[in-house]
C-alpha cells in the first residue's frame, strides 16, 4: 500500500532487531572475497529524520535506538551496530536513523552491489537523491571507485518483481532483505510466493524476512508456512518488548526469518536477546524466542535421527531457557501437556516438507532496569 511511510516508525524496537540481525549478515557474506549483491525490496527512504517530520510525531525510536544510546555495558556485536548508527550522528545528538539500504551501504565492502527498490514515489525520490548526495560527496573527497560498473541502484518499482530478474546474481552471492508494510494482509501472500520463486531461481542465497508479530491470523501463521519453504535451513527470531493490550493496537513484537542463516547468526542472538529484552522491555511480558530448524524433502514424514535412522517425534521437545533451563514445546499435532495420553501422542500426518526445530525462549536473568515493572 503506497499510504505506508516508515518515517513515522523509525528506529523503534523492531528496526532495531530488524538492522542489527541485518548487519550481522553482512559482516558474514564480508568473509569471502568474492563479491555480492545486497538486493531491498522494500527500501524506504534511506535516512530519516528523528528530531522532526514523521518520526517526531510517535518518537517510536523511544522504545529501540533510544535506550541503547548512552549504554556503555552491550554486547560487542550489538555495540557495533549502534556505532553505525552513531557514524550517521557526528555531533554526538540523536538526529537521525539509517534505514536498510545506508546500513547495507556502510556495511558492504566496495566490489559488492546494492539493488534498492520503493515503490512509494517520494520515498523513492528521497532514496535517490540520498545515494546521489553521497556519490557527489565522495567524488567532492576525491574517492573514485575502483571495481567496474554502478556499484549502488536505485529503481522505484515493485521489489518482488525485481527478484525474478536479479536471482540468481553473476557471483552466486547474494543476501535478500524483504520487510513490506504488511498493512494490505496480501502482503503475507506475496513474501511467501516470491521466496518459493526466488528458492527455485537461487537455493543458495540468504533471504532475510522481517515481519511484525500481531493477532491477526496472516501474522500468527506466518513464520510455520515459511518454515515449509524448500530451503536447507531456517531460523528464527523475534523480540517483544511488551504485554499486547486487549484491543491489539500497536506493535509490541516482530520477528525476523531467515532462510539459509549463517551458522555464526544463532550463537550472536543468543548472547545479544537477552540483553535486548532487559533494555528494551516495558513490562514481565517482553521475551524473545530463537528457533532454528533444516528442512527436510521428499516423501517421508518421518524425522532423521543424528545416526541417519528415521524417527517419529514423540512426547514433549525440550527447548532451553536463559532463565531456568527448562521449559517444553509442544510439536505441531501433540496434545498440550497434562493431557491424558499427551506423552508419544502424534498428530496428523506431517506435510511432505517438515523441519526439526530448536527453540530458545525467555526473559533474562539479573536485576531489572529501574523503573521496570518486571517482578
Amino acid at each position: 500500500m503506497l499510504s505506508y511511510r516508515h518515517a513515522f516508525h523509525a528506529g523503534n524496537h523492531a528496526d532495531v532487531l530488524k538492522h542489527f540481525v541485518q548487519i550481522q549478515l553482512h559482516e558474514y557474506m564480508n568473509q569471502k572475497d568474492t563479491a555480492y549483491t545486497y538486493i531491498d525490496t522494500h527500501s524506504g527512504a534511506g535516512v530519516y529524520a528523528l528530531d522532526g517530520g514523521y518520526a517526531a510525531k510517535n518518537a517510536e525510536y523511544e522504545t529501540g535506538i533510544g535506550p541503547l544510546w548512552e549504554r556503555s555495558d552491550m554486547p560487542k556485536q550489538l555495540a557495533d551496530y549502534v556505532s553505525l548508527v552513531k557514524g550517521l550522528n557526528p555531533s554526538g545528538k540523536m538526529r537521525y536513523y539509517p534505514g536498510s539500504p545506508y546500513c547495507a551501504d556502510k556495511a558492504m565492502r566496495e566490489q559488492d552491489r546494492l539493488r534498492l527498490f520503493e515503490l512509494h514515489p517520494a520515498d523513492a525520490k528521497i532514496l535517490a537523491d540520498n545515494f546521489r548526495k553521497v556519490a557527489e560527496h565522495a567524488a567532492a573527497q576525491g574517492e573514485r571507485p575502483t571495481a567496474r560498473g554502478k556499484r549502488v541502484l536505485v529503481e522505484r518499482g515493485d521489489g518482488f518483481h525485481a527478484l525474478k530478474t536479479l536471482l540468481p546474481p553473476p557471483s552466486r552471492r547474494a543476501l535478500v532483505l524483504i520487510d513490506p508494510p504488511y498493512e494490505d494482509k496480501q502482503d503475507y501472500r506475496k513474501v511467501r510466493e516470491a521466496l518459493e520463486d526466488a528458492l527455485g531461481r537461487f537455493p543458495t542465497g540468504i533471504f532475510a524476512i522481517w515481519y511484525p508479530v500481531l493477532q491477526r491470523m496472516e501474522s500468527r501463521q506466518f513464520a510455520d508456512k515459511l518454515k515449509r519453504l524448500a530451503a536447507k535451513e531456517w531460523l528464527n527470531v523475534t523480540l517483544t518488548v511488551s504485554t499486547p493490550g486487549p484491543d491489539g493496537f500497536g506493535l509490541h513484537s516482530s520477528g525476523m526469518f531467515i532462510l539459509n542463516p549463517p551458522y555464526t547468526l544463532e550463537p550472536t542472538l543468543r548472547q545479544v536477546m537477552p540483553y535486548l529484552v532487559q533494555v528494551l522491555g516495558k513490562d514481565a511480558g517482553a521475551t524473545f524466542v530463537i528457533e532454528s530448524g533444516t528442512q527436510l524433502t521428499g516423501s517421508s514424514t518421518s524425522r532423521v535421527g543424528a545416526n541417519g535412522s528415521a524417527r517419529v517425534p514423540v512426547g514433549n521437545a525440550r527447548r532451553a531457557s536463559p532463565t531456568s533451563g527448562t521449559g517444553s514445546l509442544r510439536l505441531p499435532g501433540q496434545a498440550p501437556a497434562g493431557t491424558p495420553g499427551a506423552a508419544g501422542a502424534i498428530g496428523p500426518r506431517a506435510p511432505a516438507s517438515t523441519s526439526s526445530p530448536r527453540r530458545t525462549s525467555g526473559r533474562p536473568t539479573g536485576p531489572s532496569k529501574p523503573g521496570s515493572r518486571r517482578p
